[in-house]
């Protein structure tokens, strides 16, 4: 039995990314629910920010969607 290392590394690396990708976007739709919390107590609005936030959590969600359809298929 032979290990294919460039196969591994090549998944260990992908993985890497596609892990660093999803926790920047949760992070920043955090920081943008966050920012609009700020906004709504000093009487203010912060429609951009709750818009960049909803729209890392969809993408987040689109990522994971995808990663089960292409265990499933």
């Amino acid at each position: 039995m032979t290990i294919d290392w460039a196969a591994l590394g090549s998944v260990f690396g992908v993985s890497l990314v596609a892990t660093v990708a999803l926790v920047t976007l949760f992070t920043l739709g955090i920081a943008g629910l966050s920012r609009q919390e700020r906004a709504a107590a000093r009487g203010g609005s912060a429609a951009l920010a709750v818009t960049g936030a909803y729209a890392c959590f969809a993408a987040c969600a689109a990522a994971v969607a995808y990663g089960i359809y292409l265990i499933v298929a």
